[in-house]
């Protein structure tokens, strides 16, 4: 097999994964600097989501992703000001944890990996992939690890919060962002290089069943 770069090269989600910490942390030092104050809390963490939007769009990243990350704060800190208990700023990344864990395993059951959807649309694949018995293969066991992910975060997030641990749930919240996005790239990247036949092109080549079998790697 070829070796390409890396998914965390592929899906570059390094330093969105870092940027997503910055908020949550903010909201936590400024709810206890302004002596527990849900108001100091969220509007220091929408301040810190405005800076991070500028420095990422002047990256270059698209407005679309950016705006989308920024949403996520200030709903966050609606819910927070409107039940008045402060690790509610947190339900939102449970709830898209949860919905993340199921929208992956649904895709694995249905022959549509989420994995190989997003790095076939990063390599400009379209669909070539699903016609890969290896590739399709490779990707649903990769996108398993990434179902395991959202379910550590949940078995840490859901207690802490049901506890009102807020200055855990913002340690944990950075703990479990890019230190765990980072193991989840590469075990992903582990498992689908293992799982890829001897002398199979890699991810960038994609190979039909016909021509698998003729080499012998179907």
């Amino acid at each position: 097999m070829a070796q390409p770069e890396s998914l965390a090269d592929l899906l570059g989600g390094r330093r969105a994964a870092l940027d997503a910490t910055v908020p949550p942390v903010v909201f936590v030092a400024g709810w206890l600097a302004g002596g527990r104050s849900i108001w100091v809390g969220a509007g220091a963490a929408i301040v810190a989501a405005l800076v991070v939007a500028g420095w990422r769009l002047r990256q270059g990243d698209k407005p679309r992703a950016v705006l989308v990350g920024l949403l996520g704060v200030c709903v966050a800190a609606l819910i927070a000001l409107r039940t008045g208990r402060a690790e509610d700023f947190f339900l939102v990344q449970i709830v898209t944890n949860a919905a993340s864990a199921l929208a992956w395993a649904v895709s694995i059951v249905v022959r549509w990996p989420l994995l190989g959807v997003i790095v076939g649309a990063v390599l400009g694949q379209r669909t070539r992939w699903r016609r890969d018995p290896a590739l399709l293969r490779a990707y649903s066991l990769g996108s398993w690890v990434w179902v395991a992910q959202y379910l550590v975060r949940l078995a840490v997030f859901v207690p802490l919060w049901a506890a009102h641990a807020v200055v855990a749930l913002g340690i944990a919240r950075g703990v479990l962002t890019w230190p765990l996005v980072a193991a989840c790239l590469a075990v992903s990247w582990w498992v689908i290089r293992r799982s890829l036949p001897t002398g199979h092109p890699g991810l960038r080549h994609p190979r039909s069943a016909v021509d698998a079998h003729a080499d012998g790697l179907g």
